[in-house]
């Protein structure tokens, strides 16, 4: 007996075309955007500069989609990607991180910037959607930054130290109970994230890595879950 998804006309959150059978199902990313966008089924992960899980490799459609998501914010397709960093985090090896991932407090990068980037906290509702996790927003920004879209790694490092603040410290044994994965949507050194749980670690908080839609940068720092 097929699927019953197969039968219904839900239209891919992505590219907003009906799919062809078989039909993903409703909420999923159609078979020709995932290979487009090349998304593995199971996302990506890796440790450097600091644990990470992301929905696939910023280049090519998935940075376009990501330019274009910045724009012009669609909450359905931010969750649709989403998906990939949800498996991927779940199917982590458990000897790679510590217990409690699955209640973690979600902490996005906040923006300097007058025009925030909407991806952050709208990937932040992506990911509460179905489950445990839960956004906190504990993080502000001390001081404005530069655009580092034209930076290397260490001036990305300097421009970021010192850049965050931490809101307030975990009351009693909250660290131990809900750990922190920050959210941003696209890890290139590492450079903020890094700044960013060095701030929360110094107020107490458990930071356990990020989570991303799109990781770009070196490709050995990545690989596919098995």
């Amino acid at each position: 007996m097929l699927p019953l998804h197969w039968f219904l006309i839900s239209p891919c959150p992505l590219c907003g075309q009906d799919p062809e059978v078989p039909k993903p199902a409703p909420g999923h990313a159609c078979r020709a955007c995932c290979e487009r966008l090349e998304l593995p089924e199971e996302g990506l992960m890796g440790v450097d500069p600091l644990p990470w899980w992301g929905a696939g490799r910023y280049g090519g459609g998935l940075r376009h989609l990501l330019l274009d998501l910045r724009r012009r914010p669609r909450i359905e397709a931010v969750a649709a990607l989403a998906r990939g960093t949800r498996r991927a985090l779940a199917t982590s090896d458990p000897q790679q991180l510590r217990t409690g991932c699955e209640r973690a407090l979600l902490v996005p990068i906040p923006s300097w910037k007058r025009r925030a980037n909407p991806l952050p906290p709208l990937f932040c509702s992506a990911l509460e959607r179905g489950g445990d996790l839960r956004r906190l927003d504990l993080l502000e920004r001390s001081r404005p930054v530069l655009g580092q879209h034209h930076l290397g790694r260490n001036l990305r490092i300097a421009n970021q130290a010192g850049a965050f603040r931490c809101l307030r410290p975990p009351g009693p044994g909250e660290a131990r109970r809900r750990p922190v994965l920050i959210v941003d949507d696209i890890l290139t050194t590492g450079a903020t994230a890094t700044s960013a749980a060095r701030c929360l670690a110094a107020a107490g908080w458990r930071v356990e890595g990020v989570l991303c839609l799109a990781r770009t940068g070196a490709r050995e720092a990545e690989r596919a879950v098995p």
